[in-house]
């Protein structure tokens, strides 16, 4: 009886991932989709990029912002926080009078790296732009990038519009894991529901273009100093102030590649078990709960027999029809799907590592500083 109760359960989840959950899997929201008209008067904008240690990346993301097709007035704030590869160098020999860079103050305490920089550029902006546009130093933007945002952002009153940019998708581990994280993250916080004017608040840090007296009113970064999931904690702060829009897109792309899975690994336990508030507890519950869901399906469709087996084959069924989309957005092969419980317990292992990592002090690790000590709470809203 326990292998057909553990498929029931299973299936029955993912009957109600297939038709609740605002359908997040659809992956309809999209920032080509129910575009408004552009605003008569363009306000002006100033956009914020910490960075640190990217010097391999940096002209090209600095660039696709100074090349923006905006027609209001723009400009771009790059803060340099303790770099050590000429970072700072390789920004201003683009030579642009768009640009002021940045030399960053040392890390103040009780906040994460990323964030005291982005504070001390939202200080260096002033008071006359109406919009932040807060963006990653890894992050290449199409030309009209900004127009867009600035458009929804007008016409919805918006105190927030970001986008999930396009990660890098092309070695064999990217093919594995990042539409997976996309898919994991929309599940997480289904942008149907982000986008509702009463619903969840999120966003998606690569790209965010913030409302200035809005982020001021919610009490400016420093509410957030200390959160190491910097984008979704903003997101739900600034739908106190107001509607906010999250969507997918082709016009923002990372180009930073992770050739190896500890690379993925890394990038994904640095806030895994903050997502859980350091809670041993919370992390037990995912632990199982993962496990019924992505693993229980494929373990009883292979290994299970009648009913039970039945069961698992459906649950794993809808576990790969639900991944279509997002693998779709990705150009990625539709067989990814029926390797998803892999790919899951990929995430899983990273989440415990996470766990592990906190507990030796290490937690957080963003270039070379550990953000997230053992016993240490971060601001998680």
């Amino acid at each position: 009886m326990i292998p057909i109760a553990l498929g029931t359960l299973s299936l029955a989840i993912w009957l109600v991932l297939l038709l609740g959950r605002d359908m997040f899997w659809l992956a309809r929201e999209r920032d080509t989709r129910g575009m408004p008209a552009e605003p008569k008067i363009w306000p002006e904008v100033v956009a914020v990029v910490p960075a640190r240690d990217e010097a391999d990346v940096i002209a090209r993301s600095v660039g696709s912002l100074l090349t923006q097709d905006y027609p209001g007035a723009f400009r771009v704030i790059l803060v340099d926080d303790q770099s050590s590869d000429g970072t700072a160098a390789i920004a201003r020999a683009l030579g642009s009078d768009r640009l002021e860079v940045l030399n960053g103050a040392p890390l103040a305490r009780g906040w994460t790296g990323k964030l005291w920089a982005v504070s001390q550029g939202v200080a260096r902006a002033g008071e006359t732009p109406r919009y932040l546009w807060l963006t990653d130093a890894d992050i290449e933007h199409a030309p009209d990038t900004l127009r867009m945002l600035v458009t929804r952002g007008e016409a919805g009153s918006l105190s927030l519009v970001s986008l999930m940019a396009l990660l890098h998708c092309e070695t064999p581990p990217e093919r594995m894991l990042v539409p997976a994280f996309v898919f994991f993250f929309q599940m997480l916080y289904p942008f149907g529901a982000v986008n509702r004017p009463q619903g969840l608040g999120a966003a998606a840090g690569g790209c965010m273009l913030v409302r200035r007296d809005s982020l001021e009113k919610a009490g400016g970064i420093a509410a957030i100093r200390g959160a190491l999931i910097d984008d979704c904690t903003l997101g739900a702060l600034l739908k106190r102030q107001g509607p906010v829009w999250l969507g997918l897109t082709y016009r923002s792309r990372s180009i930073r590649p992770y050739r190896g899975f500890a690379p993925v690994a890394a990038m994904i336990s640095r806030s895994a078990y903050a997502q859980l508030r350091y809670s041993p507890v919370l992390l037990a519950g995912t632990v199982l709960g993962m496990a019924l869901v992505y693993l229980a399906p494929p373990a009883l469709g292979l290994f299970g027999e009648g009913l039970a087996r039945w069961l698992g084959l459906g649950a794993w069924a809808i576990m790969a029809l639900t991944f279509q989309p997002m693998l779709r957005f990705y150009r990625r092969s539709p067989l990814w799907g029926v390797a998803l419980p892999g790919i899951a317990a990929f995430y899983l292992g990273c989440t415990m590592l996470s766990a592990w990592q906190h507990l030796r002090g290490r937690g957080g690790m963003w270039k070379g500083r550990a953000q997230a000590a053992a016993g240490q709470q971060a601001a998680e809203l």
